[in-house]
């Protein structure tokens, strides 16, 4: 995480300036489909509330990943999205399913595995190589494998270790869950995984998923908030998705973002980043 505190300088400087739309005119029903980790590391049970409040909207959450959110975005089938995936996100609001993209916050995802680490990663700072070395000693990998944000980060590092993803490698296992649960399988079978540091920090016990890779820039992990395309869909609430968009963004919820999870466990969870563009 400390190598990305530089990517925020100027970011911050521009949240004095931001002008923000007033949250009131609501007492609608929003669809927020948002990433796993954003449900699992409670952020959201902070931010949620305090925009309810404020605009008078009820906020049903669908926590789900990112390809998964970005899909009901296509249907129309929610009215926001909180997501962690770039590129998927680009080829979505270039097709027109998405509109009004903008930055929220980042943290950055890590490498955890069994205590004894099989593979010897753990003195590594270059997930490319903890990667091969995982390979290399044909040692259990849990991959999300659900077309998340962390699935497409997990392929375009086995990418920069020039290795296809080892998916019929008998070590190599998918689990098609959320976070949480993955990580939970990889407690249970002494296995590696990549996952966002929030949901490692707020579900894991770190004695038996230890950190073992973190700091490559690779790593970076950003996430966006994206309005849908209210033209495709008469359904979509574009005025409450735009209220909410704009919820995020305004210095006070960067402050409560950048302050989220210091007191329990020692360091922000997430570090506000906010842009009205990317």
């Amino acid at each position: 995480m400390r190598l990305f505190r530089g990517f925020i300088a100027g970011s911050l400087l521009g949240l004095a300036v931001l002008s923000v739309t007033a949250c009131g005119g609501g007492n609608t029903e929003l669809i927020l489909a948002t990433t796993t980790s954003t449900d699992n590391s409670g952020l959201l049970d902070t931010l949620i509330p305090r925009y309810e409040e404020r605009s008078g909207d009820s906020v049903k959450i669908i926590p789900v990943g990112s390809g998964a959110a970005m899909s009901m975005g296509e249907r129309g089938d929610a009215d926001v999205l909180l997501v962690h995936s770039p590129a998927a996100e680009l080829a979505f609001v270039d097709a027109g399913f998405g509109i009004e993209r903008a930055r929220v916050m980042f943290n950055d995802f890590i490498i955890v595995g069994p205590a004894e680490d099989p593979a010897g990663i753990g003195h590594m700072s270059d997930t490319a190589g903890a990667f091969a070395a995982i390979k290399a000693h044909s040692a259990r990998f849990i991959s999300r494998g659900d077309d998340s944000g962390t699935h497409a980060k997990e392929k375009t590092l086995w990418d920069a270790a020039g290795l296809e993803v080892p998916s019929t490698d008998e070590w190599y296992a998918e689990s098609g869950q959320g976070m949480a649960a993955t990580l939970t399988i990889a407690a249970e079978t002494s296995a590696y995984t990549l996952t966002d540091r929030a949901t490692w920090l707020s579900v894991s016990d770190p004695e038996r998923l230890p950190l073992l890779v973190e700091g490559d820039e690779r790593l970076f992990n950003v996430y966006h908030v994206i309005v849908v395309n209210p033209d495709l869909h008469d359904r979509v609430n574009a005025e409450a998705a735009r209220r909410f968009r704009a919820f995020l963004l305004e210095p006070a919820t960067q402050q409560l973002i950048g302050e989220f999870g210091g007191e329990q466990y020692g360091q922000p969870l997430f570090t506000p980043y906010a842009s009205e563009s990317d």
